[in-house]
């Protein structure tokens, strides 16, 4: 698509938006892999009709204001960028158009309480968890508030496992194969640390050092996507300067985290070259378990008792669409002893969890989420695994009311030696 987008008056931060807006031929192909056009039904809540929005508004001939609710519609789950023969990166785009577009947007009161409310809570363990304990309180009276504000109400788990501290260092067992930093998340410390805990079980026995920096913090994928990239940048920075530079990898155990890191080069496009330079070498250390697992070669637990156990496998889109991995996950969880795998329909279709998505747009992640639990319980597993904290939420969350009780884990925890008996 031709435009005549200024890169001169977006600036370096900015310019690389004009890109995907001209690799799209509008062929339509996104259409049918897109959640919210699958939902609503209309061309401006699809890819093509979003990219051709933005092109209009960055070339001066709409008011961003006009478009913002089709923008935010998006989950920036990157099923269009899979379908894409023309190589659209969508990702490229959406994250950068909603910094640009939050400098010059006026909210209105709700909005901003909610978005200081999200910014300031979940990427903090801490404060996470005490804002779960009040909102367990307050649950009876969820279905009065405002929609944004009982979901985060209702979406808050009413208990949370012990809190669990870390070492600095896990020496490897046996013969020592790697070194790697491992980043333990922030929602994830609060909601599932047993998942760092598997993490850090299967990498040592596979013979890899993991150390686990003390001063890290989020990873500012939450703020990178709502458009709040001051925040996300100034998250980036921290682990910058707390994650070691003499290993082997950075591992990730959430896709969305994952997946937000390796996308630095871009979040800190235009920024001074020492801290872009940072941001490109940080990022190129990424790499989700599994990725790594399979690079550097991958023992199952030995366990010639295993149980039989069916696992309907969930693609986190941030790691399927994102990063490009679906073989892998599988590839492991086949080797593991037991483990017959099962394949949902509908894989490309994003669960609806999106980061603070389904707070914001309770609605729409509500019928993506009990489409997701449908699918996936319609090939009778005895367990659904999956590689992001924010995917296992919410199908945990909308699986609540299901005939038959089945547990959501994380794929590194069947890698650990994870059985129904848990």
């Amino acid at each position: 698509m031709i435009s005549q987008i200024s890169k001169d008056k977006l600036g370096p931060q900015y310019a690389s938006m004009k890109e995907p807006i001209e690799a799209c031929v509008h062929c339509g192909f996104c259409l049918p892999t897109c959640p919210t056009y699958s939902t609503m039904g209309d061309e401006m809540n699809s890819p093509r009709g979003r990219i051709f929005l933005m092109k209009e508004t960055l070339e001066g001939k709409m008011d961003p204001s006009e478009i913002d609710p089709f923008v935010d519609n998006c989950l920036g789950c990157l099923a269009c960028v899979t379908s894409c023969p023309s190589g659209v990166e969508y990702g490229e785009l959406i994250s950068p158009y909603r910094s640009w577009s939050e400098k010059q947007r006026e909210r209105g009161i709700l909005e901003r309480l909610q978005r200081f409310a999200l910014l300031k809570t979940i990427p903090y363990p801490n404060r996470f968890r005490a804002a779960c304990k009040i909102a367990s309180a307050f649950k009876p009276v969820a279905p009065y508030l405002p929609k944004s504000f009982a979901a985060m109400i209702e979406l808050a788990p009413s208990q949370l496992p012990e809190k669990q501290s870390y070492d600095r260092l896990y020496p490897a067992k046996g013969s020592r194969r790697g070194r790697v930093a491992l980043m333990i998340g922030c929602a994830q410390q609060a909601l599932a640390p047993k998942i760092n805990q598997a993490a850090i079980n299967v990498l040592t026995r596979n013979g890899i050092e993991v150390v686990v920096p003390e001063s890290q913090g989020c990873c500012g994928s939450l703020a990178m996507h709502i458009g709040a990239s001051k925040e996300a940048q100034a998250a980036a920075k921290k682990n910058f300067e707390a994650f070691p530079e003499d290993v082997d990898a950075i591992i990730s155990t959430a896709a969305g985290c994952g997946s937000g890191m390796k996308e630095y080069r871009t979040l800190f496009a235009g920024a001074d070259p020492e801290i872009a330079d940072q941001a490109k070498a940080f990022s190129a250390k990424v790499q989700d378990i599994c990725s790594y697992l399979d690079t550097v070669g991958f023992a199952p637990p030995e366990d010639n008792e295993a149980p039989s156990i069916k696992v309907a496998y969930h693609d986190a889109c941030h790691l399927a669409h994102a990063q490009k991995v679906r073989s892998v996950p599988r590839k492991l969880l086949q080797a593991v002893p037991g483990i017959e795998l099962l394949e949902p329909a509908e894989w490309e279709i994003c669960c609806g969890s999106a980061g603070s998505y389904n707070i914001e747009h309770p609605d729409t992640a509500k019928e993506l989420g009990q489409r997701k639990v449908k699918s996936l319980m319609a090939t009778n597993p005895d367990v659904i695994a999956t590689g992001n904290i924010g995917c296992l939420t919410q199908i945990e969350f909308h699986s609540q009311n299901s005939e038959k009780p089945v547990p959501i884990v994380h794929t590194v925890e069947l890698l650990d030696g994870w059985n129904p008996g848990e």
